[in-house]
């Protein structure tokens, strides 16, 4: 997860390297997801000539690697939406503080038409 500063807010290096983050993890899911679809009719085109105690142990093996296929696939889900998270709360806290500043510049704009007169 990136730095914050003492205040909460990101800078911009912090802003893309988060951003280069959330695409990397989705192409390493997207990958992943490819290679599991691939064994997938790997499995359905060698089903019908792996018979008996063969068949059934790649059936197991199988399996087993769809279960830690999907412990992957969803850690990464968990990580880009993390990251997403980071980004939306970063964009939120940047506009409060455009607002504020907005809101500054036109007290400060009153303050001088009155004392200009």
């Amino acid at each position: 997860m990136p730095d914050v500063s003492v205040n909460g807010n990101m800078q911009q290096s912090e802003v893309a390297a988060t951003r280069s983050g959330i695409t990397a993890l989705e192409e390493a899911f997207n990958g992943v997801l490819k290679s599991r679809q691939d064994v997938e009719n790997t499995r359905n085109n060698l089903a019908s000539g792996y018979k008996g105690s063969d068949g059934s142990a790649f059936q197991q093996l199988v399996s087993s690697w769809e279960g830690q296929c999907d412990v992957v696939l969803g850690n990464l889900k968990s990580m880009i939406e993390t990251l997403n998270h980071t980004l939306a709360v970063h964009q939120q806290q940047q506009g409060s503080t455009k607002d504020e500043i907005n809101q500054a510049y036109s007290q400060s704009a009153s303050v001088f038409d009155t004392l200009a007169g």
